[in-house]
């Protein structure tokens, strides 16, 4: 696109540029510690990117090597695993890698809809099972009498899991393996990600065995904290910086602002975020519809806005159906 990358936004640092183009900059915070969100580069990051000089591809090689060495420290190197197969997209880098220490090939058995967005955040547990589904296809001919290892990302509630872990077992596999590149996700997060609340996490209160039982695989395999630390720790280059620390707070439940566990904010953030609280929001704001069109009363429920045509507009070209389902469309707005 022609621009110039200058540099990475220090911690504690505001940026701010006037109407003449100048930009002023001025570290706000007394003491500011440089602690990024480890997740970013778990998930949210794309691969190619690069944050705060640290490459997200390398930090998500170092994540599947660590995670092979894990699995061959755990059952050496009759592990049984005959292929290795990524969960799209985001883990897809993780288990090249896995595959590659591992000594087995590396196979994609599912094939993406991508017009079908992220299932960890959806309403609903029936929405999200029959979301997977739509998501997801498999290629048989990867799965059929093998011993499959499925590499992702993370687990969140365990509905994809299960259900991936369901789909490999009627493409044929013989045995089925799933390791998390993540850490077990055990505590909210406060910071802006929508993950669910502590007690729909399926590892809490739950250890590997027990996770592995609920999604129905053989057996389940996460990342260690420090291994997933030292990951993105080992792509820092040698003239950057470096950090303070991450923000593990979705693992390790310790938040840098200095909220805890059993805290009122959790028990609001409860009732906020729990998935029964949520279907009930989204099917208030389906099931409402104005009393009149927009433009004849002022009272239009806040949650909805109504796109309105003008019946002239039909005079211009516009089919008349058009501009009838136009003045129907109704738009969410996000609630705050």
């Amino acid at each position: 696109l022609g621009f110039k990358l200058v540099r990475d936004v220090r911690a504690g640092e505001a940026i701010f540029i006037d109407m003449e183009g100048n930009c002023h900059s001025k570290v706000v915070h007394k003491s500011p510690t440089h602690t990024p969100c480890i997740f970013e580069y778990v998930y949210f990051a794309r691969p190619d990117s690069i944050i705060d000089g640290v490459s997200v591809y390398e930090a998500r090689l170092n994540m599947g090597e660590k995670l092979a060495e894990k699995i061959l420290k755990k059952f050496g190197p009759d592990h049984g695993i005959d292929v290795v197969i990524p969960v799209p997209d985001t883990s897809r880098t993780s288990a090249l890698q896995a595959a590659y220490r591992l000594d087995r090939p590396f196979r994609e058995g599912f094939m993406k809809n991508r017009y079908i967005g992220r299932t960890f955040i959806m309403p609903g547990q029936a929405k999200r099972k029959k979301s997977v589904r739509l998501k997801l296809n498999t290629i048989r001919a990867e799965f059929e009498g093998r011993n499959v290892l499925l590499v992702d990302d993370s687990i969140v509630r365990g509905t994809t899991a299960g259900e991936i872990v369901q789909m490999a077992r009627d493409a044929g596999a013989k045995n089925v393996y799933f390791c998390s590149a993540a850490p077990p996700i055990r505590y909210p997060n406060i910071y802006g990600i929508d993950l669910p609340t502590q007690k729909e996490l399926i590892a809490y209160g739950r250890n590997e065995e027990e996770v592995a039982a609920k999604i129905g695989c053989e057996w389940v395999v996460y990342q260690d904290q420090k291994d997933l630390e030292d990951s993105v720790g080992m792509a820092v280059p040698k003239n950057a910086p470096g950090f303070d620390g991450y923000d593990c707070s979705t693992f390790d439940g310790v938040y840098v602002t200095g909220e805890r566990m059993g805290d009122s904010y959790f028990q609001k953030l409860h009732a906020l975020r729990n998935d029964k609280a949520k279907t009930t929001r989204t099917s208030t704001i389906v099931s409402r519809t104005p009393s009149t069109i927009a433009g004849d009363s002022p009272k239009i429920p806040r949650q909805t806005a109504v796109v309105a045509c003008d019946k002239e507009a039909s005079k211009e070209g516009q089919q008349q159906d058009h501009s009838l389902r136009a003045l129907e469309k109704r738009i969410p707005l996000p609630t705050f």
